[in-house]
């Protein structure tokens, strides 16, 4: 699976509720293709559907929780070159790395708006 579909599918319908700030409903949607997946696709999906619960819990007000699993996501992301499975992998890492300072700050009204995965043309 060395390009993953995010056209059709889990997948797709999964990165339309990311958008959409849907992150639970987005984890869901990833995770049955993740665990179906093999490596090095599996890894990269599991640092995604970290990314979404990140914000799930974020949502519900766990700042704390959601640096730890920001922290998980950014660590799996990390063999990955700028670019993974059709996802721009460098900014989706800068955009985490943003937020994790924000989180570790005691000014909770700080505020970015969440790390875009973007998809990138063939």
């Amino acid at each position: 699976m060395a390009k993953l579909d995010w056209s059709d599918g889990a997948l797709a319908e999964g990165l339309r509720c990311y958008r959409a700030e849907e992150f639970f409903l987005a984890h869901e949607h990833w995770e049955g293709v993740w665990l179906k997946a093999t490596e090095p696709e599996k890894t990269f999906l599991q640092a995604l559907i970290q990314t979404t619960a990140a914000f799930h819990h974020l949502q519900r007000g766990n700042r704390k929780g959601a640096a730890s699993l920001l922290r998980a996501a950014l660590r799996r992301l990390e063999p990955y070159g700028t670019s993974f499975g059709g996802v721009g992998v460098g900014a989706l890492r800068e955009e985490i790395c943003a937020w994790l300072q924000v989180l570790e700050q005691e000014d909770v009204s700080l505020r970015l708006a969440y790390p875009a995965i973007v998809l990138e043309l063939d």
